[in-house]
């Protein structure tokens, strides 16, 4: 949420987002807000919980993904044009936090409708299994701010940005109850998205005006204390909030895998038989 608290941090998110494609380093950005870039770091990491260069790469990928559907530029031009100089390196970047190649995240628009019409019809959902152990698992209610049907994506990710596969997820058909178990001992951070029925495919790819919730502060499981309730609430997007760079459809897919392997096998098929 955007608050009073180191306001001027907000004109850097500006400044960043205007100056996208141009060279940021630390000592701009810094230099713009007004601080050293000892204690500018630090404050930009308290008020958004990332770094600041941390946080203009992922607006860098952002940009790629947006470049890679709206565009015919290669994905070597889709890497440099966002200052990668090694497409080796931009594909492994964009694959690591963004969950498939470029050339896969390019041409998954084509399963999205399909993967949004097998959850729409799916008529019995996963339940996870009760774990005996109260220790091993992060539950709670989620609720938003404004109604929308469709679902919603939920999981644990090792930072506070919702990139690359989450450590923990799955899919749910309506706000309420949640739970995730079997989390081994560690430092998570609870982040959550909507997809509403009747969105366009790019719109699932691109995910900017979606419903979204992320944790700035670290959740721990220790293994012997139960992990506080989490209420959790969807909120329209804030202008500082990083990007939602995971791949949507990967994570519906996987979750369609686990519910109905069947179902997917078939939309491959047919996907394929389009082709």
């Amino acid at each position: 949420m955007v608050t009073d608290r180191y306001s001027e941090i907000d004109e850097v998110i500006a400044y960043i987002h205007e100056n996208i494609y141009e060279p940021l380093p630390l000592s701009r950005l810094a230099q713009h807000a007004g601080y050293s870039s000892f204690h500018f770091t630090r404050i930009f990491k308290e008020r958004i919980g990332l770094s600041p260069l941390y946080y203009a790469s992922s607006h860098r990928l952002q940009k790629a993904k947006d470049l890679l559907l709206h565009t015919n530029m290669s994905i070597r031009d889709v890497g440099l044009e966002i200052g990668q100089q090694s497409l080796g390196t931009f594909t492994s970047r964009f694959t690591e936090r963004v969950g498939v190649t470029p050339s896969e995240f390019r041409h998954s628009a084509l399963q999205v409708d399909d993967q949004m019409r097998s959850l729409q019809e799916l008529d019995v959902w996963r339940k996870l299994e009760i774990s005996t152990n109260k220790y091993d698992r992060i539950e709670g209610t989620i609720d938003a701010e404004i109604p929308f049907k469709g679902v919603i994506l939920i999981g644990l990710f090792a930072k506070p940005i919702p990139e690359g596969l989450p450590l923990y997820g799955t899919l749910l058909s309506s706000l309420g109850h949640f739970c995730l178990t079997g989390v081994k001992p560690g430092t998570y951070y609870l982040m959550a998205t909507s997809v509403s029925w009747g969105m366009q495919a790019s719109d699932v790819l691109l995910p900017q005006n979606t419903l979204r919730t992320r944790s700035k502060e670290p959740i721990t499981v220790t293994g012997c204390l139960s992990v506080p309730h989490q209420q959790v609430m969807l909120y329209t997007p804030r202008p500082d909030d990083p990007p939602i760079l995971i791949s949507l459809p990967l994570l519906m897919n996987n979750f369609l895998k686990q519910v109905a392997p069947i179902t997917v096998k078939s939309h491959d098929h047919l996907v394929r038989n389009k082709k």
